[in-house]
């Protein structure tokens, strides 16, 4: 029998990490990265960007979600990522490059916070800020396109990291 959503009983839990979202514009996928958040108990979103969309297109998407999620807004991603390193997190770009690492073959550190850095729809994230990161992973991709839409890749991600930090 299929349960509904007021029957199904998942143990809440929320993990040590924080998503940074660096220019990431489009409505639809602020409000799908808030139901993200909230699916694998992320500590905290963080918006950098100076026109993040936040109105009714967002909420159509989040169905609610932006309610319960922690999340704050910040102009500079930079800023940002140097902030947390100084709160000894562990920041992770998600990103290929040619010195990207596989998901698949990545072990997510246990001992630190995590910071997840995801980049803008079209241009992915910046030069600056990946030179401030600790790692940057990607994920195989084995069709034509090199890339997905970048909400897909923060769950596929988010998905690995919890499954690894919940086994620690």
């Amino acid at each position: 029998m299929q349960l509904d959503h007021y029957s199904t009983i998942f143990n809440k839990q929320t993990f040590p990490v924080t998503v940074i979202c660096e220019n990431v514009t489009n409505a639809p996928n602020i409000g799908s990265l808030f139901r993200t958040a909230d699916a694998f108990g992320i500590e905290e979103l963080i918006f950098c960007g100076e026109h993040i969309p936040l109105g009714r297109k967002m909420t159509k998407t989040s169905r609610a979600t932006e309610k319960i999620v922690n999340f704050r807004q910040e102009n500079d991603a930079i800023e940002v990522v140097s902030e947390l390193k100084k709160n000894n997190y562990f920041v992770i770009a998600l990103e290929i490059t040619s010195k990207s690492e596989a998901l698949v073959d990545f072990k997510f550190p246990k001992q630190k916070p995590i910071a997840l850095l995801i980049g803008d729809e079209n241009f992915g994230v910046s030069e600056g800020v990946l030179k401030l990161c600790d790692t940057v992973i990607h994920i195989n991709m084995f069709g034509q396109n090199s890339s997905m839409n970048v909400v897909q890749a923060t769950s596929v991600t988010l998905y690995e990291l919890t499954k690894q930090l919940k086994q620690s």
